[in-house]
């Protein structure tokens, strides 16, 4: 597929999708670009409020129409809502992608994103629902990574480098 994507990053939250994506993408001189992002973007309103007012099943449309969309068009470094990959559409269409699964522990993603009412999933009960989450989408991002890098206790330009690492073997 040319023209797609050089790197897709897919995980929980508080993974660094974003974070690393940002290192990444300067790393390899291309452009950064979020589906989450796109989605606030395109609505003008945050997930959370989407969520709220239209409900999960509403998101999930428009997180799909976004996906295919950047899967189209961007050539840079892509960080996919960690939600996206619940679509079975969306995990057909990453197949043979360069997809990394940006891995974390409960812990990290805690001091991450604090687990607040801005990720409305995690709104009640969230480190029981971080861990339901995990193990309902675990299986799926392993299902459309080519590799998994572990995110815990490391810098943003430690997971970019070990990409990188990773991206470099998977050419041959």
């Amino acid at each position: 597929m040319s023209g797609g994507p050089v790197v897709i990053l897919v995980g929980p939250p508080g993974a660094g999708k974003s974070t690393v994506g940002q290192v990444l993408a300067e790393r390899l001189g291309v452009g950064f670009r979020d589906t989450d992002a796109d989605i606030v973007v395109a609505q003008g309103r945050a997930i959370a409020e989407i969520f709220v007012e239209e409900g999960e099943e509403h998101f999930r449309a428009l997180e799909r129409a976004a996906v295919a969309a950047a899967l189209q068009a961007h050539p840079g470094v892509l960080a996919l809502g960690g939600g996206s990959i619940l679509d079975s559409g969306t995990r057909a269409a990453l197949a043979g992608l360069p997809v990394i699964f940006l891995d974390v522990g409960m812990k990290d993603a805690v001091h991450r994103v604090g687990l607040d009412t801005a990720r409305p999933l995690l709104a009640v009960n969230p480190r029981a629902r971080w861990r339901q989450l995990m193990e309902q989408r675990r299986p799926l991002y392993m299902e459309v990574a080519r590799a998994v890098v572990l995110t815990d206790g490391r810098t943003p330009q430690d997971v970019a480098e070990e990409i990188l690492d990773v991206l470099e073997l998977t050419k041959a």
